[in-house]
């Protein structure tokens, strides 16, 4: 066959890694096999909030696909004490072990037994996966021993016998407990193939960092970024008022560990600004929401620093509103809008009193401008954000594994809503004079949201990202947002419920119709009775009745209320999705307790499972977005092969490109 100059230049490099016939022959014939296999299980959640504990669970349990295996592999001859014993053992192996050896009569007979039953779980989790790729799971140290154990032949091997001889071996020379916690490692990592996120890891609960260094170090993962995301990114590459809007939060929320224990930012400076400013001001409406988990310090002064930072916010927001008309959010530069003599504010053509009206660092005449002791609270501020080398490597995380959606495997994944008119088409929003909607909009943003943190240092290109990561945040127009406004200044400055609501976008409304769902899916070009869109940012109100499948069962919202804040309005602690070989499961799970209770009390997350989708046959890894580059790959390796066959490149020879 003829080759065009670039496909000959293509294999030619190929033909540096695969050099003889045999060679590319041999991984064809690897691939192949590797395709028939069933795919891998894909886990799905999302608006985490920073409720780590429940996060860690979850993640540990695959959403309660371990406890099933488990129950596959041990059966109910076992008791369910012993099945619920083991099931925590490799949610927290370091964690639990102790305390099972501690109950122990017979601990040589608890440890021979229970690595029976480990080997047996890992056999039967790692079944759908190579021997080479479950070889690479393995860790360094005793890889060779555990690859022994799980890939004996019986028909060579009397199978008591054989793994009698190598357990005892274990226990004889005092390592029971290191091959227990691996295995347990291993079964987790190869119950679940890939994580995704899907948006939403900051705000609310107490430590949203301890979740991103989980993720950190775990072997496959995906972000789609929710609005609380985006403005941590605006913070970390320096934006004012994204710093002020993530202080504002932390703030309300009394979660002050986050960013002092967790990422090393001082707020002293601070506090002694708001202590002194405003030590005679009235900071009841500042006072930080009840949460026994971080109630601890001084509930006054969080309400000075909190009262400081919205101020500071509002001076910052209706600065970044006069640099960037198109954003369109005049008329809520709101300290243009007050008269301080009066006390009132012009609310869109609506006079109000003010619930507060204490300015004692706004000038009526300039009300925008900060104050000396203001640029330097936020200068020591941006400092400290910038100098945080633990949030800076969160969100460089978050910017490599991140983006603004995701299709994999013919799911369309992201956080927010796709902008719609009333009448159910995608919305035109101009930026920088462009008018874009549907997946250009989402690709617009995707860029833009990078350039606030990877432009140049002080050049207007990162400026205007700075400013664009705030508008995601809380725009009308923005993908991650959805609503008609963020309500902040009204819930804290006005008291007409009226001025409280976030009316949701369109989209809220028309995702009811199934039809609604299709047109998305083709705008990112996916179709087919398999492919859904996952979506979270609002909370499902299962306890009014509503259902987090929406579409004719295209769109599903698994966003139920993991944050403690969220569950009396929701009735449930959130939704995960599995999506497994066989099709996509809904996982509704119950609030979780602690980490103290699953550990000692075997407590799990109370769940119940629904598949959405059933798979008219059995998904293989030849169905997969990885299946389809394997299959290319497939293609090109027998071209090399004709090519050397032919002569065209001759074989084990180094080839100049």
């Amino acid at each position: 066959m003829p080759y065009s100059d670039e496909h000959l230049r293509y294999l030619r490099l190929l033909s540096q890694k695969y050099q003889t016939v045999a060679a590319a022959a041999s991984e064809i014939i690897r691939i192949e096999a590797l395709l028939r296999l069933p795919k891998g299980t894909e886990h799905f959640m999302s608006d985490l909030h920073g409720e780590h504990e429940a996060f860690v669970h979850i993640l540990n349990s695959a959403s309660g696909v371990i406890r099933e295996k488990i129950d596959t592999v041990l059966g109910p001859g076992v008791p369910a004490d012993e099945r619920a014993d083991l099931a925590t053992l490799v949610y927290y192996p370091n964690q639990k072990l102790p305390e099972l050896k501690a109950r122990q009569k017979d601990l040589h007979a608890w440890y021979r037994l229970t690595l029976l039953r480990l080997i047996d779980l890992c056999r039967f989790v790692s079944s759908k996966h190579t021997r080479d790729h479950v070889r690479r799971c393995l860790p360094q140290n005793c890889g060779h021993i555990l690859d022994e154990l799980l890939h004996a032949h019986f028909e060579d091997h009397d199978k008591d016998q054989y793994y009698g001889e190598i357990i005892e071996s274990i226990i004889r020379y005092d390592r029971a407990d290191a091959y227990i916690v691996r295995f347990c490692e291993v079964i987790k990592r190869l119950a679940v193939d890939r994580l995704h996120i899907v948006g939403d890891l900051f705000d609310r609960g107490p430590r949203p960092d301890r979740i991103l260094d989980s993720l950190m170090a775990h072997h496959q993962v995906d972000i789609q970024w929710g609005n609380h995301d985006v403005v941590w990114m605006g913070a970390a590459a320096g934006s004012p008022l994204c710093i002020m809007t993530v202080l504002k939060t932390t703030l309300a929320y009394n979660n002050l560990d986050t960013l002092e224990g967790g990422y090393g930012i001082s707020l002293r400076q601070l506090e002694r600004f708001a202590q002194h400013t405003y030590a005679d001001s009235d900071v009841s409406r500042w006072l930080p929401h009840a949460d026994p988990r971080t109630a601890a310090g001084d509930l006054t002064a969080a309400a000075r620093m909190h009262k400081a930072v919205t101020v500071m916010m509002l001076k910052l927001e209706a600065q970044v509103i006069a640099r960037n008309p198109d954003f369109d959010l005049q008329g809520r530069d709101f300290l243009n809008r007050i008269d301080f003599d009066a006390g009132t504010v012009d609310y869109f053509g609506t006079t109000y009193p003010l619930l507060d009206c204490d300015f004692p660092t706004v000038d009526p005449a300039h009300p925008t401008v900060l104050t000396a002791d203001e640029g330097k609270v936020i200068a020591g501020l941006v400092r400290s954000f910038a100098e945080s080398e633990r949030l800076q490597r969160h969100v460089q995380f978050l910017y490599a594994h991140g983006a603004f959606y995701k299709m994999c495997n013919g799911n369309l994944l992201y956080h927010g809503a796709v902008p719609m008119t009333e009448n159910g088409a995608f919305a035109a929003i101009t930026f920088e004079g462009v008018a874009r909607s549907g997946k250009a909009l989402f690709d617009y943003c995707d860029r833009r949201a990078r350039q606030g943190y990877s432009a140049p240092q002080g050049s207007p290109a990162r400026l205007a990202g700075q400013d664009f990561l705030w508008y995601l945040w809380c725009g009308a127009k923005s993908p991650l947002f959805g609503r008609s406004a963020m309500t902040t200044f009204e819930r804290l400055y006005i008291a007409d419920p009226a001025a409280h609501v976030e009316v949701k976008g369109p989209y809220y409304k028309h995702i009811a119709d199934p039809r609604t769902a299709e047109h998305i899916l083709r705008e990112f070009g996916l179709e087919g009775e398999g492919s859904h869109i996952v979506n979270g940012h609002v909370p499902v109100r299962a306890i009014e009745g509503e259902s987090p499948i929406k579409g004719g069962g295209r769109l599903i919202i698994i966003d139920g209320g993991f944050c403690r804040a969220y569950h009396q309005r929701t009735g449930i602690a959130g939704y995960t999705l599995v999506y497994n070989s066989r099709g996509l499961i809904l996982r509704t799970h119950q609030p979780f307790e602690n980490t103290d209770k699953a550990i000692h009390e075997d407590e799990d997350i109370t769940s119940k499972s629904e598949y959405i989708y059933t798979a008219p046959q059995r998904i293989l890894v030849r169905d997969t977005d990885e299946g389809g580059r394997k299959q290319a790959l497939i293609r090109d390796l027998t071209a090399l092969v004709e090519a050397y066959q032919t002569g065209v490149i001759p074989q084990g020879v180094a080839q100049e490109l």
